[in-house]
């Protein structure tokens, strides 16, 4: 069989409280996840205090020690 480059992801298991930054993407910026499960992801926006839900999709791709939220 010939081999093929393949992009390879893996589901995060987010927690309550966690902060994270989504890079790219209508969602892009600095969120707190206030709840999530293999269902659904609740997070709000640090600055604007903006909640949103949307279907659990997130996946890691690094850690890092940052400013957050960051001033853009």
């Amino acid at each position: 069989m010939a081999k093929h480059r393949v992009a390879v992801f893996r589901p995060y298991d987010l927690a309550p409280g966690q902060r994270i930054r989504i890079e790219g993407g209508p969602h892009r910026g600095d969120w707190l996840v206030l709840s999530a499960d293999d269902r659904a992801l609740r997070v709000r926006c640090p600055v604007s205090g903006r909640e949103l839900q949307w279907p659990s999709l997130c996946y890691l791709v690094k850690e890092t020690e940052r400013e957050w939220p960051a001033s853009e």
